[in-house]
C-alpha cells in the first residue's frame, strides 16, 4: 500500500467536500427555484395571472373555470358542462406543463352556489379513476369570474 501525503490527502479532502457542497447547492437552488408559466391559451385573454407557477417539483395552478380554451366563452352544460370543461381545462394545463391528473394531490373547489356540489362532484371524480381522489377543500362563494358557476384551482407533482 502507497502512503499519501498528509498534503495530497487535504487537497483530495479539500476537493471531496468543494464538489459536495456545490451539489447540494445546486440541488437546493434547483428545488427553490421558481417558474412563472403561462402558454397562448391563457395570454391571448390578457389576464393577470400565470396558468401554473412551478417551485421544485411542485405545480400549482390558477383556478380554471369552465371556458372555451383560449376564449373568455364558457361553455355550456351549467354545473356539469362547465366541470367538465374546468377538468380538461387543467388536464391540458398539467400535459403542457410535464405532470397529469394522476400527479394532482389537492384540489380547492369554489362554487357559485354550494347548492351545486353533489352535480359537480358526479363530474369530478370520474377524473380519478382507481380511488386515487386529491385531497380538496370546497367552498360557495358570491360569484365567480365571468359568471362560472365553477372554479378549480390544483396542486400536482412533475418530475425533476
Amino acid at each position: 500500500m502507497k502512503f499519501i501525503s498528509p498534503l495530497v490527502a487535504v487537497i483530495l479532502l479539500s476537493v471531496a467536500l468543494t464538489s459536495t457542497t456545490i451539489a447540494k447547492q445546486e440541488n437546493l437552488n434547483s428545488a427553490n427555484s421558481v417558474e412563472y408559466l403561462t402558454s397562448d391559451e391563457t395570454t391571448s385573454l390578457n389576464l393577470p395571472f400565470s396558468e401554473a407557477v412551478r417551485v421544485g417539483n411542485i405545480l400549482y395552478l390558477s383556478g380554471a373555470i369552465g371556458n372555451i380554451p383560449g376564449k373568455k366563452k364558457l361553455v355550456s352544460g351549467g354545473i356539469k358542462g362547465e366541470t367538465k370543461q374546468v377538468m380538461e381545462n387543467i388536464s391540458r394545463i398539467l400535459q403542457r406543463n410535464g405532470s397529469s391528473l394522476d400527479r394532482v394531490v389537492k384540489c380547492t373547489v369554489m362554487l357559485a352556489d354550494i347548492k351545486e356540489w353533489s352535480a359537480m362532484n358526479q363530474v369530478y371524480v370520474t377524473y380519478f379513476p382507481e380511488k386515487r381522489l386529491p385531497a380538496r377543500s370546497a367552498l360557495g362563494t358570491s360569484g365567480l369570474a365571468l359568471g362560472a358557476r365553477v372554479e378549480i384551482g390544483c396542486i400536482a407533482t412533475i418530475d425533476d
